[in-house]
Order: C-alpha cells, then sequence, then structure tokens
C-alpha cells in the first residue's frame, strides 16, 4: 500500500511502500540497519561523516532535515571539514572498544565524497581496510561518481581506489537496491571486518522511485562454508607498525577478501536475470549498465517471446570487486561467448578473464568488451567495442548486442529493430542546432564581480562556483586545480615566467577545507601572488549550506595574519559592517589591512599585483541564492533596495549587463526596439546592474513586486470543480514523460510531483533529474517513467524515441539535441512554454537573439505539429505574481489534455504532500488546466488591460506617423516634418530605382529617427516626466515607491578608477528638476543651449547631417541595395550614453568608412564621415527641424 505522507515524513514509515530519492534511500538506510539492530537485540549507534560534492551534494541538508529523528536512534552526524578527515572518523568509529567502555556494542560508519574525495581519501582508506572493522559495527563507503563530468573537473570512477585499498565494492542499479545492497554492505563489513564501497552513481542517487518499506524485507544470510579462522577477521589494533602491518596484509589478502565472496555467493548477489538456457552468447552488466542492457534487450525484441527463447543470458553483478567466481563460472557454462558491458574503464572484464584462463578449450567462451578483439597493441589502437570514454546509453548498448549476436541469430529481425532507431539518430544529427543553456552565476552572485581582474591580469581558478570564471570570462580565469591546490601551479612557473603576478580565486568553503594549506605554501615560498578568498557564507554549488565549521571574515583576518600575510584587503558590498570594526584590527603592527567598498575592487586590485609578496584580498558578499533562501525563511523587516529600469530611456546597448553579468536582465521589444527590463521573481537585488552607464536606471524602496494585476482588479476567480475532469491518458505500458527547463525554476519540483503521483496510484515510478552544474541557470531536465503496478523498474533515462509527453518548460532546452533524441513524431505530444528566456550569454552579448523560429519549427517537426505552446511565465506572473508558478501552470494544461495517465486529485494530492508553496502551487496547476479549457479567457483574466501583443514591424505610413509624433513631442512639428521630407524622398527612389518595395525606406526611417530622437538632458528630463513612467513603476510594485535616480551630470560626476564618469545617486526631488528641464527642451540646439557646446551632444547633431549626406551620395551614385540597405541600418549600432556610446560609435563609423570605400570612386570620396568629435553649428530652432538640408 503506497504511503499518504508528507516527503519529510517519507523516511519513517515501516510498512507499505514509500517515494524517496537516491539521497532519501541513504538517510532511511541508516534508520533501517539501527531498526534491524534493535530487533536482533543489539544496542547500536551510528556515525555519519563525509564531505558533499554532486551527486552526494544534498546528502548533508537530507540529513539535517531529520537530525532530531536520527538523534533518537543514536545516529550522529558529523560533517567533516574534508574528505579524508572525515574518513578517519569513520574508522575511528570502528575503535571504539579498543579506547574504552561503552554502552554501545557497536557503531556502524557511514562516510560519503565525490570521487575526487575518494582519490584524496587513499591513504585514510589503506590504513581503514587493514586494521578491520569491528563485529557490531560496521563501514560503509558512499563514492559519488560522475561518469561524465557532468559538475566535476574530470570524469569520476572510484573502483579502482578501493580495489588498491582491499575495499570490496557494490554498485546498486536502482533506488530500491540503495537500502538492499546497503544492508547487504553492513552485514559484508561486519562479518568480513572490511569497510565496503557503495558506487552511487548520479542515474542512481538522482533519480526517485517508490520502494517496499518494510525493514525486514531483505535477507542477509552469513555464509555456511567459511571457516573463520583463530583471533578472527575483525579489528584489533589502530596501530599499522612493523609485523602487524604485515601481519594485517596477509590477514586482507588470505582471509578477509575470501570471506567477502563467501557473503556475496551466499547471499547471490551477483546471480542470472535472464536465464536463457539455449543462449550462446551471454551479457554481464553492473549497475546502471545493468538496467540499460536489460532495456536494450526489450527494444530489440529478444524478452517478446519469454527467457526460454532469448538468444542472451544476463548475468547481474552487484558485487564488481571481487568478482565472486562460483556464480560466475556456473554463468559461463555452455555459452561460446561473454560480452561484459560496463561504463568507463574496465573492472569485471579482465577478472572474468582470469576466472577464465585454466578453463580447458570448449569450456572456456571468449570474452569480449572494451575491444572486440583483442588488439596487438590496445592502447596504440583503440578499437573500442564498450568504449571507455562515453557515457553508455541503452541505444548504444542496443547496436553492440545487435552487432554481436549476428553470429547467433539472424540479424534481419534485429536490424529492423534498429532501422527506426539510426533514423531518429540521423534526424537530429541533420537539424540545425540551436544554441545552448550554459551553466550560469545566479541573478546577483557575487562572482559575477569577484572574479574579474584589471586589465592585463590573470586568474587561476579552483573548485566551486566560481570555477564556473573560466567559461564566463575565459580571457583572464585560466587553470582549473583540485581541491586545495588552488594556485600551487604558480609556484613552478614564477621563476620562468615574465609575468610577476597572478591572481588566485578561492572559495571559503574550500578555504576551509584545505585552502589555508595552499596560502601557507605561498607564504613559505613567498610568492608575488594575491589569493582572493571569495567569502560567500555558503557552499552555494551544491545548495547553499554552511561551511562545516565556525568561519567568519574576522576569523579568516587572524588565521592569515597568523600564516604570515602581511597585507590583507576586504572587500564588501556593505562595507559600513567592517569599517572601524575592531574585530578586524590585526594583533602584529606590520600588517597591513585595509576595508574597501566593492566598487573600489578594480583600485585594490590593482594596488595589491603591486604588492612584493604574498597578498589576500576577502571579498565578503552574501551567495545571492542563499539570499534568497534566507529572504523567504525569515522576511526581512524592511523590503529591500529594487531596481527598476525606465525603458523609454533605455537604449538598449546592454551595459548595465557587461558591469553585473546578471541573468535577472532581461530583454523588452518595444515599437521603438529591443530594450532591458529587471526580472523581478528573479532579481536578488545585488544591484550591480546600476553601474551600467545608462541614466535609465532608478533604485526603489518601500516596495516589493507586485503579486497582482496593478490596473484591474484581482484575476476573476474561478471554481475548480468547474472544470471538465480530463480523461487519463492509455498506459498499458511503460509512460514515459520528459520535463526541461531551467536550473533553479522549479523544473525538478515537476517532476517530484508527478512521481509522487503515480505512486500514489500504486505505480511503479522512476524520476531522474539531471542538473549537475546545469543546476545554475544551465539545461536541467527530468526523466519520468510511470510502470504498471508490480513491473520492473528499468532504465531511469528514457530512451531516443520513446517520450510519450514533452512539458518543455524553456523551448530552448527543449529544443537541446539530448531532447529531440528522446522525442518521435507519431507517439510524442508536447506542452511548451513559449516565453523566450534568454541565456546568460544575453549579458555579455547586447544583440544576442531568441532563435524562436527554429525552435519552434525544430519541435513541431520532432512531434509531427503535436503541439500546444503558451506563455505560461508572463501568464503565471500576472495571474499569481510570480513566474515561478509556470512550470505547474503547464503540467495543469497537459494533465487537463489528457496528457497524464494520472487523475487531477492524485496530483493535487502529491502538491500538499510536496510542501512547498502549496497554495500557490495548486492555483497555478488549475489555471493551467483551465487554459487547455479555454484559454482565451485565462488571457483576458491575467491582461484585463493590456494583452499580450508582438510587436510586429509596420508599414513605411504608419511607421512614419509613428516617428511624426514622437519627434512633435521631442522638438516639434518642423522637426518631425525634416524626418518625414527625407524618407518620402528615399521611398520614391526606391521605387523608381529597385522595382519597388520598401526595406530601404523604412531602414532609412528607424535610422535617421534614432539619430535625431538623440537622447540629450532634456529629452531624458522628458521621458521622466511621462506618466507611463509612474505607471509601469504601479505595474511592477506594491507599496509607496522612494525613488533614487543613478545619474552622471556633466560638471557634477567625477570619473572612477577606468576613466568613466562615475555615476551619483540623487533622490526623488530630482523628478522636479526634470520636469523643469523637459519644458525648456525647445532651446535645443540653440546658442542659448547650455548642453549643446559639449562636444557629445555636437558629434550627435553632426551625425545627423553626415548620415543624410551619405545616403543621398549613395543613391546618386547608383550603389547596389545591400551597400544601400547596410548604410541605412548603422545607425542601430549607436546605442548607449557617453563612453558606452562613443565606443558603439567608433566601430560603427569603421564599417561606415569601409561602406563609403565600396562605393564607385567617383561619389564615394565626398561622402567620408567626420572624424569623432568634428565641430557641428549649434542650429537654430526652425533650422534644427530641417536639420541638414544642404540647400539651405
Amino acid at each position: 500500500m503506497p504511503q499518504d505522507v508528507p516527503l519529510d515524513d517519507a523516511l519513517l514509515p515501516t510498512s507499505g511502500r514509500v517515494y524517496v530519492s537516491g539521497i532519501e534511500a541513504i538517510v532511511r538506510l541508516l534508520f533501517v540497519q539501527r531498526w534491524r539492530d534493535r530487533a536482533a537485540g543489539l544496542r547500536t549507534g551510528g556515525f555519519v561523516s563525509g564531505y558533499r560534492g554532486s551527486p552526494l551534494g544534498g546528502l548533508d541538508e537530507a540529513l539535517w532535515a531529520v537530525e532530531d529523528a536520527l538523534a533518537r536512534e543514536d545516529i550522529h552526524f558529523q560533517p567533516g571539514v574534508n574528505e579524508d578527515l572525515a574518513a578517519t572518523a569513520i574508522w575511528g568509529s570502528q575503535q571504539l572498544h579498543l579506547t574504552g567502555e561503552s554502552d554501545f556494542v557497536g557503531v556502524f560508519g557511514l562516510w560519503y565524497g565525490k570521487s575526487p574525495g575518494v582519490d584524496r581519501c587513499g591513504d585514510v582508506f589503506k590504513h581503514m581496510a587493514h586494521a578491520g572493522t569491528a563485529p557490531r559495527g560496521g563501514v560503509l563507503l558512499i563514492a559519488g561518481d560522475d561518469h561524465a563530468a557532468s559538475s566535476s573537473s574530470l570524469p569520476g570512477q572510484s573502483e579502482q581506489l578501493f580495489i588498491a585499498s582491499s575495499i570490496p565494492i557494490l554498485y546498486p542499479a536502482g533506488v530500491s537496491e540503495y537500502i538492499e545492497l546497503g544492508l547487504h554492505g553492513y552485514a559484508m563489513s561486519r562479518f568480513a571486518g572490511v569497510p565496503v564501497g557503495f558506487k552511487a552513481l548520479a542515474d542512481t542517487v538522482e533519480a526517485s522511485a517508490s520502494i517496499d518499506a518494510d525493514p525486514a524485507a531483505v535477507v542477509t544470510a552469513m555464509p555456511e562454508d567459511f571457516v573463520i579462522p583463530p583471533g578472527g577477521v575483525h579489528i584489533r589494533s589502530a596501530a599499522t607498525i612493523t609485523q602487524q602491518a604485515r601481519d594485517q596484509e596477509s590477514l586482507m589478502q588470505r582471509v578477509r577478501l575470501q570471506a567477502v565472496m563467501a557473503y556475496a555467493r551466499r547471499n547471490r548477489l551477483n546471480h542470472v536475470a535472464v536465464a536463457a538456457p539455449r543462449a550462446r552468447l551471454g551479457v554481464v552488466a553492473s549497475g546502471k549498465a545493468y538496467t540499460e542492457t536489460l532495456e536494450a534487450l526489450e527494444l530489440l525484441g529478444l524478452l517478446d517471446a519469454g527467457e526460454d527463447a532469448c538468444p542472451v543470458r544476463l548475468f547481474k553483478v552487484a558485487m564488481p570487486w571481487p568478482l565472486e567466481p562460483t556464480s560466475l563460472l556456473d554463468f559461463a557454462e555452455g555459452l561460446d561467448e561473454i560480452l561484459v558491458i560496463e561504463e568507463k574503464r574496465a573492472v569485471i572484464e579482465p577478472q572474468i578473464k582470469e576466472l577464465l584462463y585454466e578453463r580447458p578449450d570448449g569450456r572456456r567462451p571468449r570474452v569480449v568488451g572494451k575491444f572486440a578483439e583483442q588488439p596487438a597493441a590496445p592502447l596504440a589502437n583503440p578499437d573500442w567495442l564498450v568504449s571507455p570514454i562515453v557515457v553508455l546509453s541503452v541505444s548504444a548498448i542496443a547496436r553492440i548486442l545487435a552487432g554481436r549476436l549476428g553470429a547467433f541469430t539472424d540479424p534481419a529481425p534485429l536490424q529492423q529493430r534498429l532501422a527506426w532507431l539510426d533514423a531518429a539518430e540521423a534526424r537530429v544529427a541533420s537539424l540545425v542546432p540551436v544554441p545552448a543553456r550554459p551553466p550560469w552565476y545566479c541573478a546577483g552572485c557575487p562572482h559575477n564581480s569577484s572574479t574579474r581582474v584589471p586589465e592585463g591580469s590573470l586568474a587561476l581558478a579552483g573548485i566551486g562556483c566560481h570555477a564556473m570564471a573560466t567559461l564566463i570570462y575565459p580571457k583572464e580565469n585560466l587553470s582549473l586545480t583540485h581541491m586545495g591546490g588552488e594556485g600551487m601551479p604558480w609556484l613552478g612557473q614564477a621563476p620562468f615566467s615574465k609575468r610577476k603576478h597572478v591572481f588566485v580565486n578561492l572559495g571559503d568553503g574550500t578555504y576551509f577545507h584545505s585552502g589555508s594549506l595552499a596560502i601557507r605554501a605561498a607564504v613559505a615560498a613567498k610568492a608575488r601572488m594575491t589569493y582572493k578568498i571569495l567569502y560567500n557564507d555558503a557552499v552555494a554549488m551544491t545548495g547553499g549550506q554552511p561551511v562545516d565549521g565556525p568561519i567568519g571574515v574576522p576569523e579568516i583576518v587572524e588565521q592569515l595574519v597568523a600564516e604570515g600575510i602581511t597585507r590583507i584587503a576586504v572587500v564588501a558590498d556593505d562595507a559600513s559592517r567592517w569599517l572601524g570594526n575592531p574585530v578586524l584590527k590585526p594583533r602584529r603592527p606590520a600588517v597591513q589591512l585595509s576595508v574597501h567598498g566593492r566598487e573600489q575592487l578594480d583600485a585594490v586590485q590593482r594596488e595589491l599585483r603591486d604588492f612584493d609578496g604574498p597578498s589576500v584580498l576577502i571579498y565578503d558578499q552574501v551567495c545571492a541564492a542563499e539570499k534568497r533562501r534566507r529572504s523567504k525563511k525569515a522576511p526581512p523587516a524592511k523590503p529591500p533596495t529594487r531596481a527598476f529600469i525606465h525603458e523609454a530611456v533605455c537604449e538598449g546597448c546592454g551595459d548595465c549587463g557587461v558591469q553585473s553579468n546578471c541573468v535577472a536582465l532581461s530583454p523588452l521589444r518595444t515599437p521603438l526596439g529591443s530594450k532591458r527590463q529587471v526580472d523581478q521573481s528573479a532579481c536578488n537585488t545585488d544591484l550591480s546592474c546600476v553601474q551600467g552607464f545608462c541614466p535609465s536606471f532608478v533604485t526603489v524602496e518601500g516596495v516589493t513586486p507586485r503579486r497582482k494585476p496593478a490596473r484591474a482588479a484581482e484575476p476573476a476567480a474561478f471554481d475548480p470543480a468547474s472544470l471538465p475532469e480530463p480523461h487519463p491518458a492509455a498506459a498499458p505500458g511503460a509512460f514515459n514523460v520528459l520535463i526541461t527547463g531551467i536550473g533553479g525554476t522549479g523544473v525538478i519540483t515537476v517532476g517530484k510531483v508527478i512521481g509522487l503521483a503515480a505512486h500514489l496510484e500504486g505505480r511503479r515510478v522512476s524520476v531522474l533529474d539531471m542538473t549537475g552544474m546545469s543546476q545554475k541557470n544551465g539545461a536541467v531536465s527530468s526523466h519520468v517513467r510511470i510502470f504498471p503496478p508490480g513491473a520492473e523498474i528499468r532504465a531511469p533515462r528514457i530512451s531516443p524515441g520513446q517520450a510519450d509527453l514533452l512539458i518543455g518548460c524553456d523551448v530552448l532546452t527543449a529544443a537541446a539535441p539530448d531532447s529531440l533524441r528522446c522525442l518521435h513524431a507519431g507517439r510524442t505530444r508536447a506542452v511548451l512554454n513559449s516565453f523566450e528566456q534568454v541565456t546568460g550569454k544575453f549579458a555579455q552579448d547586447a544583440d544576442w537573439r531568441f532563435p524562436s523560429e527554429t525552435v519552434r519549427r525544430l519541435l513541431a517537426e520532432a512531434v509531427d505539429g503535436r503541439l500546444d505552446a503558451i506563455d505560461a511565465t508572463t501568464l503565471a506572473q500576472k495571474l499569481l505574481g510570480d513566474a515561478i508558478g509556470a512550470n505547474l501552470f503547464l503540467l495543469g494544461f497537459a494533465v487537463q489534455q489528457g496528457g497524464l495517465p494520472l487523475p487531477v486529485a492524485s496530483l493535487l494530492r502529491a502538491i500538499e504532500l510536496n510542501g512547498v508553496a502549496v497554495s500557490a502551487s495548486k492555483a497555478a496547476f488549475h489555471w493551467g488546466r483551465r487554459a487547455a479549457v479555454d484559454l482565451a479567457a485565462v488571457q483576458r483574466a491575467a491582461l484585463p488591460v493590456a494583452p499580450m501583443v508582438l510587436h510586429r514591424p509596420l508599414s513605411l505610413g504608419p511607421l512614419l506617423a509613428e516617428h511624426g509624433r514622437f519627434l512633435t513631442a521631442y522638438q516639434d512639428a518642423a522637426y518631425a516634418a525634416a524626418h518625414r521630407a527625407f524618407v518620402e524622398q528615399v521611398a520614391r527612389i526606391e521605387r523608381e530605382q529597385h522595382g519597388g518595395g520598401e526595406r530601404l525606406a523604412l531602414a532609412v526611417a528607424q535610422g535617421l529617427f534614432k539619430l535625431m530622437a538623440y537622447k540629450d538632458e532634456y529629452e531624458v528630463a522628458r521621458l521622466y516626466s511621462l506618466p507611463d513612467f509612474r505607471a509601469r513603476l504601479a505595474e511592477t510594485f506594491e507599496g509607496r515607491p522612494r525613488l533614487s535616480f543613478h545619474l552622471a551630470p556633466p560638471l557634477l560626476a567625477r570619473p572612477g578608477p577606468d576613466g568613466r564618469p562615475r555615476k551619483i545617486r540623487l533622490g526623488g526631488w530630482v523628478e522636479g528638476v526634470m520636469r523643469g528641464l523637459a519644458r525648456l527642451r525647445r532651446l535645443r540646439g540653440t546658442v542659448l543651449d547650455p548642453f549643446g557646446y559639449s562636444a557629445e551632444r555636437r558629434e550627435e547633431r553632426q551625425l545627423i547631417v553626415d548620415y543624410r549626406h551619405s545616403i543621398e551620395q549613395a543613391l546618386a551614385c547608383g550603389a547596389d541595395f545591400d551597400t544601400l540597405l547596410a548604410l541605412a541600418r548603422l545607425p542601430e549600432r549607436i546605442r548607449g550614453f557617453g563612453p558606452v556610446k562613443q565606443a558603439a560609435l567608433r566601430e560603427a563609423r569603421a564599417e561606415w568608412a569601409r561602406l563609403l570605400a565600396s562605393l564607385p570612386p567617383a561619389q564615394g570620396g565626398s561622402a567620408s564621415p567626420p572624424a569623432a568629435g568634428s565641430p557641428a553649428r549649434p542650429l537654430a530652432p526652425a533650422v534644427a527641424a530641417s536639420v541638414a538640408i544642404e540647400a539651405a
């Protein structure tokens, strides 16, 4: 019976079935082991320690979530400072009775860490294994392997290090086996006296499934055919010196490993899964490869006629090392060939070859695996069969199986089965690729600023979120080293390099883990380098956990001083925390300590790179994601200051993105072009964007993002009961749902809700969340597989062409090759969020465009038009006040259309059990259902005044009318008439000389308009004085706004360290000044215009003259149409204000000169644009209207 309990309580039931993730199964394993010990009359304790890292990044949080329950069971969780110290503590748990008396008969230990942590622990593991475990204790060592290097610096495989330490390895094939094999692991550890390795791959530990809750379901039988020698096999002493060390080695090799294999044989850890008595080909697989092999057999139709007729015998290996011989040799009887399918480097294959080597001819099957036929020099000519350098898949295994079966059965049926797979792969390969959605820093992440270095400098990277700087700022952030080695490569380069200094990025978590030793080494070497300790007060990469110990800026300063650092600078987003603070006063007078605001970062770094010796910069700003989490748990008494962009002033230059690198800056399509807006749902109020050299930014205090429409009543409520009950999709076999989206936006929640609902319906279900480093604004996906009750759960990933439903929370991710590969034109239906969410690249490239048409065409073709696209983000924002509801909105839409084999009631209950924003989540789900019934009604409710309108290009007449109204308000009617007259002249020539059409005239209209409507002081003031500004504020925020304007007024703005004028913050009183200034706009271009004499304003007026003259000259000389069009569109490149506009203008002038040089020689020379800063006369009001009518 499925347990209907909240997810937080799913770890404790002792009957029925529970729905858990791999991480939660590890936590539940601890409880189950303790319950079983109690039932056996044993008072044991549990001790857990390790170090977080993907795919085990959330294990510590899962343990903290049930801290009280663990304490009641005498299970103690102590996070490790690093992996090897944690492992040493686990070793110590087995020494309890060597050091004193205790009320406990033993302690079962659990260590966890990702594969680089396993590597780090080689010395500890070898000592622990040879010393042995306690008879009532036992140790499980869980290694989080990352075969694909999804969130690691290298692909990870831990088996080799475990083998080197003589530690047996268990490898679960699915979530349910975490508890089953975990219990066997503890029993084996107690029986044989060795710690047991446990391989946790992302495909299993990041998956969720419904599993048996009975603690007694797993039977652990002790071998009856193995004799324990005198003295036993368990820990006797913690010492390993001379003879003791040799005795321990002998005990390990002669007794303990034999005991391990006896246990595995007695409990059938390795066994035949598909008997196939007449088969001549045998396949051996373990863990992930086993479930994928089973699915490949089904894909090829080899299981259709039952096991007896199957041409493949399948052997499942749960303990890949040491490989128990008896079960393997029994399996090999009667086979001609054994194919070993294992991911990464071979572990099982060489053991099989060794076991079969002495077999006589006729009873020794050929063994293939990494190679089909053993080459003479395999390393020199790697013609792999089962490649060690790729991540295996069902389709790849199916092809390998079909190839090997060709020698034993008719290959034609197999090739027919593979034909559609080949066609699907070819189709995906032939598609035009869409831009990838790369991982990116969160909105407001401190690393957006802290990882930058002055021009000409280099920074060395390390482990942590800040390592993404090598992707985001690749020119200035180089090199990546292992955790704790940050900066050490420089010691090997410095004596031979012309470069005199480097910066080194070091996260606060890594500093506490082991990075402080690297700083000690830098001091010892007297190296000229600056460590930038990025103090974010959370380990953001794995979920925002606290650093594992008491560490703060004052403590770090004291440690650095004690280590011998004599120059320390603290840079903070709020420097007032430390200015004059006595806790930062160094106790040694020789130490120079300074405190700065983050706006001084560049200047501070320039000073430190000239320091002769090692120095440290501590960058103090809380992790943006953690800041958001904390504000949700404990909302601040005072709402944070928020940034707002006045779209009418914005030029779309992108300098705000350059300054902040922030993903909360999104494009806004307007009739006047693409602008920028702040996505208030994503914004974490870092406010770095305000430093963009643009007067369109204001900061707003005393408000919160609006949760309901501003200009109308709340959306009309509706009764969900009035909606028709949908008919669930038919699902006689597996039903596969692919969910794609952006990391950090709630995509994983959708998969969790579907999985839990399927569990409540008594279905077997598997949910695999594929995130890795992409959880940071990159592409993420969930593979949900729903099976009939009692069915065996196979590979958690959806095979090519097997998706029944695509829920595309982000269309760009949905159109990625990995997603398209799962779709099938005759099977898949798709529900897509059509909202165009830009990637992080948009922050660096102002011209980045969302590939809307390409994406929609690819997806429509992939599902043969069975597609619904809804702007769920905008609807959720307007209806619910937060775009985070968009994903559950899509789920409701899909369900109402009969896209899932689950009833509404179970999905609603799953939302309740998930326990996150239940009311808002259910509302989003119901609005999605209603949209499936009547989308127009939902759109009217969401946008009662301003319906969703795409700004389509206007024809020439309406465009001129629009420009005329604007320029009249900008200056006067004569000014507008001059624009119209010139454009109409161009339109006439285009009709006469270029066969009609309006492309050129439209381009000239836009280009000339942009130049004539340049945003000087008068225009910025006018735009802020219009009612639209306050109306947009009211639409965006709730509360009584207090405004501050961020401007760089002439004569008042001082140059900053980079030479750019520094913006100053001015209060709301500026609005009154702006209204007065706007009324003086008629002075523009006259001798009375105080701003008109500046070089910038003179150049803007001259640009209008030059542009008109260039167009006239190009038309007169008969330039080709493409050159004319390119000239006409040049003003589109001239964007921004002040130094930003000047930089854009320099680039535009270079292209301008190139285009004019391409004109016929007789005409081209006279049209050359003047150099920047050429004088332009002030314009009288009437003449200003006809800016550059040369005849005048």
